[in-house]
């Protein structure tokens, strides 16, 4: 079963989404109001998806999720009764997994959690992609940096750099990466 933690800014209606949760038979494990610290809340209480219960998500809304989304992140739904496409692409934008209009109905709340799940695992994979990438780009960016500085070294062209570098790495073990920064700390250390 989920573990949800609900965020209640909603004055007027408190309870409206917990009433509609405990009907679908999901447990609510904590319920707070959004004066809270909520990575600090995440952090204690460790759900597995987060519900916010809000009129109209503001800046203060949005900033606690942008923090949670970058240091904890979680599927977060997002119940509001705001319809503007700008308060919904910056909720998206936020890290927001579902932003659902008007309308809390027992019925709905699986589905809804279940495409909210879903959407936040392809973007987790998404994003762990582009950080895979960004990392591949940065180590070959630092082994051309690397075989410049031993062609300099060894008085040798690209393809005799490369495969001096190849085998010191064969030789030791070591990913082509660690050899290249081995070598660019020792050009640094001799200056």
């Amino acid at each position: 079963m989920l573990r949800i933690l609900l965020i209640n800014d909603t004055p007027r209606k408190v309870g409206r989404l917990r009433t509609a949760l405990i009907e679908a038979g999901f447990e609510v494990i904590d319920e707070s109001g959004l004066t809270i610290d909520l990575p600090a809340r995440v952090e204690t209480v460790r759900p597995d998806v987060i519900l916010i219960d809000t009129e109209s998500p503001g800046r203060d809304v949005m900033e606690q999720v942008v923090l949670v989304s970058r240091d904890q992140p979680r599927p977060i739904v997002m119940f509001t009764d705001e319809h503007d496409p700008n308060v919904m692409r910056q909720a998206i934008k936020s890290g927001v997994s579902a932003y659902i209009v008007e309308g809390i109905q027992a019925q709905r709340l699986q589905p809804i959690l279940d495409v909210a799940m879903a959407r936040f695992e392809s973007d987790q994979a998404l994003r762990a992609q582009l950080q895979a990438r960004d990392q591949q780009l940065a180590e070959r960016k630092r082994i051309e940096l690397a075989k410049g500085m031993l062609m300099k070294m060894k008085d040798c062209n690209e393809e005799e750099a490369y495969t001096l570098m190849r085998r010191q790495a064969m030789s030791r073990q070591q990913k082509l990466i660690q050899v290249a920064e081995q070598i660019i700390a020792m050009s640094e250390l001799l200056g």
